[in-house]
């Protein structure tokens, strides 16, 4: 029989990571620490307090907490669920290409579409989106958000806790820094620092009128 799978939280994408469970795994209900979404969601699953992490210690836990809203608690949401990394899944659409010279860490979900190239390496606690295409020797940490229809560009390194919004595309060898937000459909043409946010083309911080004049070059 297949391990039983509980999802955290009751979200959209918890929602669209049904669509990518295939028969891998058993699904049992969602966790979410909302009481009134708590009880029987009307397409006909359950959802539970956090109680449920200990009714079913068999179970493996699937966490995909995080918005371009809260993304930088990612983290610490994720950690306070306090399990051991062994209980994490790592959730595959069937759709997906991966690389057999990529490596995927724990607590990841991979969408339908999604490409990652041959020595992509991605940490633990990823979600990454419909469509996206992570090219060769792309590095990505921990907790981080890559949305759809992503295109990260060869040698890229994206610090952790990250939020890359839908449609963004990210030039070739540059670097992110951590707990950086690239807005919705912008082009990253250099390295970002860490905490700030990004938007346009070309990407430039919130508040600023001139992109950074570092480059990135293959």
């Amino acid at each position: 029989m297949p391990p039983k799978l509980l999802i955290f939280p009751l979200g959209g994408t918890g929602l669209e990571a049904l669509d990518c469970l295939g028969k891998q795994y058993e699904f049992i209900g969602f966790i979410d620490d909302a009481p009134h979404k708590q009880g029987r969601h009307p397409q006909g699953f359950e959802v539970f307090s956090r109680a449920a992490l200990a009714r079913y210690p068999e179970a493996q836990v699937l966490a995909v907490q995080g918005s371009p809203l809260n993304f930088r608690q990612r983290a610490s949401v994720i950690q306070s669920l306090a399990i051991p990394p062994e209980r994490f899944a790592t959730v595959i659409h069937p759709n997906a290409h991966i690389s057999r010279y990529a490596r995927l860490g724990y607590n990841t979900l991979i969408m339908a579409g999604v490409s990652i190239s041959i020595g992509a390496s991605l940490g633990n606690h990823l979600c990454v989106l419909p469509n996206s295409v992570i090219h060769h020797d792309v590095g990505i940490g921990d907790y981080c958000i890559v949305g759809a229809l992503v295109v990260i560009a060869g040698h890229t390194q994206v610090g952790k806790n990250c939020f890359i919004g839908s449609g963004s595309r990210l030039m070739h060898n540059i670097r992110v820094g951590e707990q950086v937000l690239v807005g919705l459909g912008s082009n990253v043409l250099s390295s970002v620092d860490s905490g700030l946010s990004v938007v346009g083309n070309p990407a430039r911080p919130l508040g600023s009128t001139a992109p950074s004049t570092q480059e990135g070059n293959e």
